[in-house]
């Protein structure tokens, strides 16, 4: 199973848990660091497209910040994830993927991975938590949630 973590965060430098999550998962996985790739929010929509017919799971990696997600993650949605494309009538080009932390699109929706108090988590707990993220990330079988047209 061909596995793509889209890691969506403004300062990854500073990210003591998502630094830690991607070293965890190691190399087993293609990590894209989307902040790196679009620093200015001019997104490839092809490249990004084709990314995504090639994975067979599809991984969004961000913090949260108010109860959403980054911008650029939502900038990204916005252009990337298609009518015609990723949904509606003609659109089934992610149809049978599987998707962790998204709805939508045909795809079957993942039991997210949810990490909750990392403000004041201990190293001890943080090192527990990454590898339940690299154990989590290695299932054949995620739980699903549903399938959501």
């Amino acid at each position: 199973m061909k596995t793509v973590v889209l890691l969506f965060h403004p300062n990854f430098e500073a990210s003591r848990i998502n630094k830690a999550f991607e070293q965890a998962i190691g190399g087993d996985y293609t990590v894209r660091h989307m902040y790196v790739l679009y620093p200015d929010n001019k997104i490839d929509v092809a490249k990004e497209q084709a990314v995504l017919t090639e994975a067979d799971r599809i991984v969004l990696q961000f913090p949260m910040y108010w109860y959403s997600s980054p911008s650029l993650l939502k900038e990204w949605q916005d252009q990337v994830l298609l009518y015609g494309w990723a949904y509606g009538s003609s659109g089934k080009a992610l149809h049978g993927k599987e998707l962790l932390l998204a709805e939508f699109c045909g795809m079957t929706y993942l039991t997210p991975f949810v990490v909750k108090g990392t403000l004041t988590m201990s190293d001890e707990d943080l090192a527990k938590h990454a590898k339940e993220y690299a154990e989590y990330l290695k299932q054949a079988s995620i739980p699903a949630l549903g399938k959501f047209d």
